[in-house]
């Protein structure tokens, strides 16, 4: 398929290009061999013929680069603006105009190896890149291996065996969890722990994925990622030895000691404490220890012992006495997996632990009582938030994070079969049928974020125009356009608001993620055409000049975008990967045998067997769900 070459780059102005020099200076010595370089400080001393042949060389080269440009070509590519130089230019796509999936599959594997090599390039080992500056910083004195272990299943889903094999050395050679550092307790499970074992699984169940040449060698059924697993879980459970059982916010990785927030009164975010679940329950399954499977599940009594009205919970817990911390209620950050988690802690063990599909059932219950409400002018769905309470104010406020929801709620709906084969299994009912629309309606708005603003890249934060008082769940509301008319001055537009400090963009996968969903399950190809266009724009402009990777951007909505000079862990293990998926066939990592944590990767399903099993039960309720001579919150 034919695509116009880029017309606008991220404003990459002469302070940056002054970092890149000093840094490619830097490696000189080093022996770096990416950017030769024209002369040495002894050039002033060479004889005069020496110096002709360069300027010779250099006159040469100066005529081969004007033909190339089309110096003397026909006044039609003479006019092209010298803007057209495209930053992805090293992607090829054919010019037919029929669709390739494999082929913009492989396009998408191209910007993973640029993503990956200029990491690799310039900041090896490190657990932050900036591509711009071409430099790395550590979160921990000798590295956690933060982006090379959240990168390692997408390089064995897509193949690259050499790239892996240089990720293992560092792991085998470089990587000790034996450090005096703290770290966040839900993002080192979801990356790290959640990393590894994915890695274990993938190597282990397709071994013809990236192969290895030999394994390690040491005790039968044990493997390098999965004996830095558990060292690392082993720490990282310290977290729970809190009073009540609800984990601290951090671990002190060498001391194996939980450590408070230092923030929100020792409050730990609701979405970290319940949603490392999926990690531990399959280390537990891995390893035949128990004790991994009980301290995340008692988490979970916890929070339900807790009576939260409508099946929704306030964003903030206390490790101390284990109760939510304030009434702010929201599906976007600190409350987000909460409820992913539910879901996939009952897919996870096949189906059977139902208590978290109820719970689940409950929550999407509450969003369309108390969240769901429709824009104006044009009606699309939003799920908005109760900052101060489910009898308090509705804030048509949607972070990014909350595009994740459409995508579980299809899952939920099918339990990871087609929505074809779903509809043909005698417990389909009414309310499936509705779950399913509402999927649609709030992927279809979480792509309006991306219509709306000027790079095609989504902010992080967006608000709406609402009706006052909002309309609610089911009530008559006008019928949004099917698409979005790029008309700045499109009716559409009126319905979205994105506020100053909210313009960036991180390269954020929870959008990708619900239209994988959304292909896999219902088979609309225009979720794929979606996701196919935002990765146009990221190409467009959050592509580095001369293959420098990938970086998030301060301000999406300007064109050329001001850059922020990050790549995240999770493009890689997320964004590039949901990207691949999605432009994949159907049996690489099917729904009904996989679930994905939080971070996109992929774990079994497995059954329980005669070792785990549901350790609680939840109290008796009353006909409004409330705790049977409990108060309501």
């Amino acid at each position: 398929m034919a695509f116009n070459v880029p017309r606008h780059l991220p404003d990459f102005g002469s302070q940056n290009r002054d970092l890149e020099d000093h840094a490619w200076s830097s490696l000189r010595g080093a022996g770096a061999r990416d950017k030769p370089f024209t002369y040495t400080p002894s050039y002033k001393n060479r004889p005069l013929w020496r110096k002709k042949r360069f300027f010779g060389g250099i006159t040469m080269l100066v005529v081969f680069a004007l033909y190339m440009l089309g110096f003397w070509s026909s006044p039609e590519v003479k006019s092209k603006p010298a803007t057209a130089k495209s930053a992805w230019s090293w992607i090829g796509m054919s010019n037919s105009d029929k669709v390739d999936w494999e082929e913009r599959r492989q396009a998408v594997v191209e910007a993973f190896q640029v993503s990956w090599d200029a990491y690799e390039r310039y900041a090896w080992g490190y657990d932050e890149f900036h591509p711009v500056a071409k430099t790395g910083k550590n979160m921990a004195p000798q590295g956690l291996g933060w982006i090379i272990i959240d990168s390692l299943d997408t390089m064995i889903l897509m193949n690259q065996t050499s790239r892996l094999q240089h990720a293992r050395q560092w792991i085998s050679e470089s990587l000790t969890w034996e450090q005096n550092q703290d770290v966040s307790t839900f993002e080192t499970t979801i990356r790290m722990l959640g990393g590894l074992l994915s890695a274990h699984y993938l190597q282990t169940e397709f071994p013809n994925l990236a192969p290895l040449e030999e394994d390690d060698e040491g005790a039968a059924g044990e493997d390098l990622y999965l004996e830095k697993a558990k060292d690392l879980a082993d720490r990282l459970l310290s977290a729970f030895e809190s009073p009540s059982g609800v984990p601290y916010s951090s671990v002190n990785l060498e001391k194996f000691k939980g450590i408070p927030s230092h923030d929100d009164q020792g409050a730990a975010s609701t979405a970290e404490a319940l949603s490392v679940q999926l990690e531990f329950k399959y280390l537990a399954k891995l390893t035949g220890e128990k004790y991994f499977w009980d301290k995340v599940e008692k988490v979970m009594e916890i929070a339900d012992d807790n009576n939260p009205r409508d099946g929704l919970v306030p964003i903030y817990m206390h490790p101390i006495n284990g109760e939510f911390k304030g009434e702010n209620i929201r599906l976007g950050s600190r409350g987000d997996s909460y409820y992913e988690y539910l879901i996939k802690q009952y897919l996870q063990t096949n189906k059977e632990e139902p208590i978290y599909q109820e719970m689940w059932k409950e929550s999407l219950a509450g969003v369309r009582k108390h969240l769901v409400t429709y824009t104006e002018p044009s009606g699309y769905t939003i799920i908005g938030e109760r900052p101060s309470g489910l009898n308090k104010a509705l804030s048509p406020k949607m972070d990014h994070l909350v595009c994740f929801y459409p995508g579980t709620i299809a899952l939920a709906v099918t339990g990871g079969l087609t929505e074809a084969e779903a509809r043909k299994l005698p417990t389909w009912s009414q309310q499936d049928e509705d779950d399913m629309q509402l999927a649609h309606e709030i992927t279809q708005t979480c792509w309006g974020m991306y219509k709306y603003m000027a790079t095609g890249l989504a902010a992080e934060i967006t608000y709406f125009n609402i009706a006052k008082p909002p309309l609610m769940d089911g009530q008559p509301h006008n019928v949004p356009p099917a698409t979005f008319d790029p008309d700045p001055d499109a009716s559409w537009r009126k319905d979205f608001i994105v506020k100053n400090n909210d313009q960036h963009n991180l390269q954020r996968p929870e959008t990708l993620e619900s239209l994988f969903y959304m292909w896999r399950i219902t088979g609309d190809i225009k979720y794929r055409e979606w996701g196919w266009e935002m990765f146009k724009s990221f190409l467009e402009y959050e592509a580095v000049e001369d293959k420098g990777g990938f970086t998030g951007l301060a301000n999406a909505n300007t064109i050329p975008p001001r850059i922020k000079d990050n790549m995240e862990s999770f493009w890689i293990a997320e964004s590039l990967k949901y990207l691949y998926l999605l432009f994949s066939d159907d049996d690489l990592l099917p729904l009904d045998k996989v679930v994905l944590n939080t971070e996109g990767h992929p774990f079994p399903r497995f059954s329980m067997g005669p070792l785990f099993s549901t350790g609680w039960q939840r109290k008796p309720r009353d006909a409004n769900g409330d705790l049977v001579g409990e108060p309501t919150p």
